[in-house]
Order: C-alpha cells, then structure tokens, then sequence
C-alpha cells in the first residue's frame, strides 16, 4: 500500500512537472507568433508602400530588375509566414499535450547502462528547452515501439544508427483527461486486454478514433513498416484495418529527414463520401494535417473531363435491384476489367493509327505541305512513346514545317490551321471506345485467340445501349480511364509518393492497372477483406493478383484475424453468412445475443423497429444503424418511421455527422460502425442467396454492442 502511495505521489508531480513545462512552452511560443504577426502587418505595409512604382516598372523595359526588387521585398514576408504557421501548429500541439501529456511509461535499461529510464511516450514528443531531456517520446518515436511490441524482460527497437538492444521492468498505462491523472496501472498482458475491453465497451463516436493507447502488435508492425514498396493488410472486419492505414500516414509523415513525407505526399483512395468524413478527424488527433482523400470516381472525373460517370453505389444499387439486369451487369463488369479485356485494349490502342485515325494531307493557301502517309510514318515509329504525346509532337512538327516554307501565314489564320490539324492529333477516347464494342465485326477480330465469355454478344450489345446515353456506367469509365491513361498519361498525382487503397477487395484487375498507371513511383499500402466483397467472388489470391500487376521491388500481406469492432455474440453469428477460410478470432467482450423478429404488417413491423430503437436509446447508444438491403428500401421505411423517430437517411454520396439514428443501404455502410445495428428487411424476397450472404456479413459486422434482424413476412432462409 506504501509503495502504490509513493508511486502516486511519483506520478502526480511528474504530471504537474510535465504540464507546467507544456505550459511555459506554449507561453512563449505565443508571445514568439504574436510578434510574428506584428512583424508580417508592418512588413506587409511596407511591401504596399515601397513597390507601388516598381508594379507600373514591370511592363517597362527595366522590368527585369522592378521584379527582383519586388522579391527582395516579398521573400522576407514570405518567411515570415512559414514561422508563423509552424508555431500556430506547436501552439496547437502543446494546448492539446497539457490536456494529456502521455499515455504511457515503460523503464527500459539500455545494454551495457545499470540504470533503468524512465521512457514517457505521449500523442507528440516535449523536449526540455535547449536540452536533449525527453520529457514525453512521440508515440511514433522509434523507442516507442518497444512498449507496443514487447512484455517485461528482454526488448529492443530498430533505431536510425540500427538495433539498440535492453530490458523493461515497467509497462505504465495512464488514463488523463484535461490535465489530470484518474487512473494509472501497470501492465501485464492480461491487464492490458482488460483496459481495451473497457474501451471497446465504450460508444461509438461521430468520427474514428485514434488507437494510439492500444495499438497492438501486428498492427505497430504494419504501422512501422519501411521496408516494403507494397504493404498489403487482409484483416477481418473490425480489425483495425482503416485505423491502421491512417496511424501509418501519421507514421510517414513523421519519419527521418530522407523518408518524411508531408500530406501532399499521401493519397487515401476512400470508397465513398461519407467513409472520407468518417475518418477526418483521425490525423489532426494526432497532430498531422489531414491527408488529402479522394473517391475512385471523383478521380475518373477529373482524369476524363466527363460528367456524370456513374459512382460504384449508385452501380450497386443497380446490380441488386435490376434482377433481370443482374447477370448482364455482372458479366459485363467482370469481362470489361479482366485481364483478356486488357490484352483487347492493348491491341486496339496499338491499331489505332493503321486503321482509327484519319490523317490528311495538309494545306495551306494551295500549297502543298506535307502528305499523310508522312504523318502516320511518324507516328508509327518511336514505340516507347506515348500515341498522345506524339500526336502532340506531330501539331508542332507540322507547324514548324508551314513556317519554314516561307509562306506569310496571317495571324488569324493560325487558330484554323491548327484546329484543322487536330482533326487528326486529338483523339476523343469515348468515340474511341465506341467504334471498338459497337463494330463486332472488328471487336471479334482484335479478340481473336481470346477466351471470351459465353454471353458476349449479350455484352456488347448491353454495352452499345450503355454508350449511347448521356450517363458513363461505372465499368465503362474505368476502361475510358485506362485508354487515357496509355494513350495520353498525366502528370496530376506526380508528388504522391504513398497510396492508400481501402477495401481492396471492391477493385478489379483493370483497376489496379489503372493505379499502377497513375502512381507509377508511389509505395502503396493497401487493405481489404475478402470476406466483404459484394458482387463478386474473392480469394487470397486477390493480394498475389495485386502484387504481380503493381509489380514493387518488395511486398508483404500481413493478416489480421482478430475482431476488437464486434461482441463475442454478434461475432459468431456474422460468421455463419461466410466461408472460414480465414479463422476470425474474437476479443472476447460479452453482448446481448441477435435475435430474429418478424411482424405481420408493416405498421406491426415499423412499431417493432421503434420500440428497438427506444430501448437503444435508453442505454444511451449514440449511434444506431438501420440497415437496409438497397436505397429503395432505405427510402420506403423512412417514409415509414419519419413521423415516429428522429431520423435521417444516408443515400448515394450523402455526407452526415454519424450519431443518431439512421437508415443506409448495407453497401454504404462498409468501414462504419454503430452502437446498436438493426437489419430492417431480412425477409424471403431480399435475402436469398450466395451473394445475399455476404452482404449479411457485412450488415452484421457494423455493430458493436447489440445487432437484432427485423422483417415483415416470411423470414429469409439464410437466417
């Protein structure tokens, strides 16, 4: 009992300590930035009056030296700038840093030293003014690894100058909140569990969460990981996959000075609007700007200059309504982004200019220029070259060859030359891709050799149709992005240096192709579970696909088999909807068994769902999820419960602050979770087969403490 006094006393003056230097920091770093201000308004005005002359000096012929006078005043202002953002960011850090200084305490004894440390480790690292005395270690810092990999005994951690080997005799984890310390323990194994179980056991929030105080051990692995080019995560719901891929961004962004990258550094591909909003909060938890994240259809967009492409919800919604579209859609999607399909496409682009391209023989005022079978000479040869950049190269050359043929070309005459040259060097891909699915005749002969499938011609013509409205279908556009990409390239995402795929598992062959096209120098980190693939049939195979078509210097496919998201309960009954080839493991927190409840009606039905919704409310869920099988369900019971509940629905690219209740279709809701799930229409008619079974999966896996199933009739066959 003595002891544990002492070690309270111990720790509350280390806190004080430790707040009272976060404090002296901040003081100053304030009164540094509120000088930094009054530096940039003077400098600012004196910016105004002293250059006032040397802007009317630019268009004159002293225009050169009126600009390096002006950058002689606008570079100090400049500078002055930077230091004032870096310290408004270290203010940010250290108010957030008093609040909770640190989490954690191992005492680690360095090899060849007799005594131990005492090593705190914090969301951001505090340093003793002009010392080398770490009052707090980042949670990032390499010594912080030692306390997520490692139990008391022998440890060691992989620093810049290599493996620094020691011991730990004290784990310490700490719970305090707005400067002051509620709680601390010391960790054994079992302890641990037992604080993440409490944690676990705790609501949901609006956003994701930091899991800074629980990173487990397999996770700090991927976390840390610089060795590979292509980190692949295959891990069950509720694993931690997203949470993960973020506090790896954090880890980037926070490495040495030849590995740091910045967020402009780091692209997340997210699968919808709302998951974007969901994880937004997570890196400016940990003291990182946000990094920029982007849906694969905004990227089609901005690639392809076309609008509106048809989002992949808005394509599943599609697939599992239209029963008597459903096969059509399915095979079309699985041919158009194949690996034959891709040998198709390659051949085609390659023919382009022996039988697609129309050159002219060029003209000007009468004059003969230059013949065509010239300009498709040129163009043929030089394969290593993009067929985009030399049709480019071909306008100037061209050009170049009316201007040395001595004729007086008149200004206003070069806008039409040139838009009549680019009759031939601008290529409109949609037209394109056109004449390729709409002359069979041709199609047939580029696939000879090919394996295609039985319905083929049931493709071609469904895609035919597809074209020729105003919308571009979700795998149309992905195959429009890969003829862009090999005929034009881009430079848009030249400065991503790290890829985040999330939901691997939703991306086909043609996809990857298509990331590899656009982040051809990018490392990648991605993750997926195969389990929770929604219109077609996936294996482990899908990480040996995406290792050989991306095609890195080294990769890894960890995986994650462990759910900490679910009850033990809801867990077993998820895992009846999927095949075990990957055993999943659960935590081992205790719940409410699912239960199955049918109503005769739907007024009988929408009274079963309210009063559901009630009790949730009573225990004091925060987030209550209504799931239904498509949008058009999800609209017809909010209709139903709009005047019994306050409620909102969640529909294609909608974005919501996730506490409430809501209803949303099953396939927006992957990577959310809710305190209380209530699946709302598991009925006959909507779940009924393979297919249907993993979206079951899916609904049930987004529930962390209670999950209960409702539908009117005749209850599903799957259940």
């Amino acid at each position: 009992m003595e002891n544990i006094q002492k070690d309270l006393t111990f720790e509350k003056e280390r806190l004080e300590s430790t707040i009272s230097l976060a404090k002296k920091q901040l003081n100053q770093a304030k009164q540094k930035n509120e000088k930094n201000k009054s530096a940039i308004i003077t400098a600012k005005k004196e910016l105004r009056e002293n250059t006032s002359h040397l802007i009317s000096a630019l268009w004159t012929s002293d225009g050169f030296e009126a600009l390096a006078e002006l950058s002689q005043y606008a570079n100090p202002i400049t500078d002055k700038i930077i230091d004032y953002e870096e310290l408004e960011n270290k203010i940010a850090l250290l108010e957030n840093l008093i609040k909770s200084p640190y989490f954690a305490r191992i005492d680690f004894k360095f090899h060849g030293e007799n005594t131990f440390e005492k090593i705190y480790i914090g969301r951001s690292s505090l340093r003793k003014d002009n010392s080398y005395d770490m009052y707090v270690y980042d949670w990032r810092s390499p010594i912080a690894s030692v306390f997520y990999r490692f139990v008391l005994g022998n440890a060691f951690y992989d620093a810049p100058g290599g493996r620094i080997t020691g011991e730990i005799n004290l784990k310490r984890q700490y719970e305090i909140n707005n400067g002051i310390l509620e709680y601390f323990f010391d960790a054994d194994v079992q302890i641990v569990d037992e604080f993440l179980r409490k944690l676990l056991s705790q609501n949901t929030s609006s956003k994701m969460k930091t899991i800074v105080e629980t990173i487990q051990k397999d996770q700090d692995i991927v976390i840390r990981d610089m060795e590979n080019d292509l980190m692949m995560v295959q891990g069950v719901a509720g694993s931690g996959k997203t949470s993960i891929a973020l506090h790896r961004a954090a880890y980037l962004m926070y490495q040495g000075l030849s590995s740091k990258l910045s967020s402009i550094n780091i692209l997340i591909i997210s699968p919808n609007t709302l998951f974007e909003q969901y994880i937004s909060n997570v890196l400016p938890e940990l003291g990182e700007e946000h990094v920029v994240s982007v849906v694969f259809e905004e990227m089609l967009t901005n690639l392809l200059q076309i609008d509106p492409i048809q989002s992949r919800n808005l394509f599943l919604e599609n697939l599992i309504l239209n029963s008597g579209y459903h096969d059509i859609i399915k095979s079309s999607i699985e041919f158009k982004t194949s690996h034959q399909f891709l040998e198709i496409l390659n051949k085609f682009i390659g023919d382009l200019p022996h039988r697609w391209i129309e050159f002219e023989d060029v003209y000007y005022n009468d004059q003969f220029i230059v013949s065509k079978e010239l300009l498709k000479e040129k163009i043929l040869g030089r394969k290593e070259v993009l067929l985009g950049v030399k049709l480019k190269q071909l306008e100037d050359f061209i050009l170049e060859l009316i201007y040395a043929s001595n004729i007086r070309i008149k200004k206003s005459d070069e806008f039409i030359i040139k838009k009549q040259i680019q009759k031939f060097t601008e290529l409109n891909i949609l037209n394109l891709y056109r004449k390729l699915i709409c002359n069979k005749e041709y199609f047939y002969s580029l696939s000879e050799g090919f394996k295609l499938p039985d319905c083929i011609e049931d493709i071609l013509i469904f895609s035919a149709e597809n074209l020729s409205t105003s919308l571009l279908y979700y795998d149309d556009a992905a195959v429009l992005a890969y003829l862009q990409l090999k005929i034009n390239g881009t430079n848009e995402y030249k400065n991503i240096k790290q890829v985040v795929i999330d939901e691997a598992q939703d991306y086909y062959p043609l996809h990857y192709e298509i990331f590899n096209l656009l982040f051809a120098n990018s490392k990648f980190t991605i993750l997926g579970d195969i389990n929770q693939t929604l219109e077609k049939s996936e294996d482990l195979s899908l990480y040996g696909h995406i290792e050989n078509i991306l095609n890195k210097k080294k990769s890894s496919l960890v995986t994650m088999d462990k759910s900490f998201r679910c009850t033990n309960e809801i867990l077993l009954y998820s895992s009846k909807f999927i095949k075990q080839d990957i055993e999943i493991k659960s935590f081992n927190r205790k719940g409410a068994e699912p239960k199955v409840l049918a109503a005769d009606s739907q007024s009988s039905l929408n009274d079963m769902i309210v009063a559901e919704v009630k009790f949730c409310q009573q225990k004091e869920y925060q987030s209550i999820g209504l799931i239904c099988k498509t949008e058009k369900n999800a609209l017809h019971l909010y209709e139903c419960l709009i005047n019994s509940l306050d409620i909102q629905i969640i529909r294609n690219e909608s974005t919501a602050d996730l506490q409430g209740i809501f209803i949303i279709p099953v396939y927006m809701s992957k990577g959310l979770e809710f305190d209380a799930v209530l699946i709302c229409d598991t009925d006959t008619a909507n779940y009924n087969n393979e297919e249907d079974k993993k979206l079951l999966y899916i609904a049930c896996t987004r529930a962390l403490h209670r999950l209960n199933l409702f539908c009117k009739g005749d209850i599903s066959p799957l259940l």
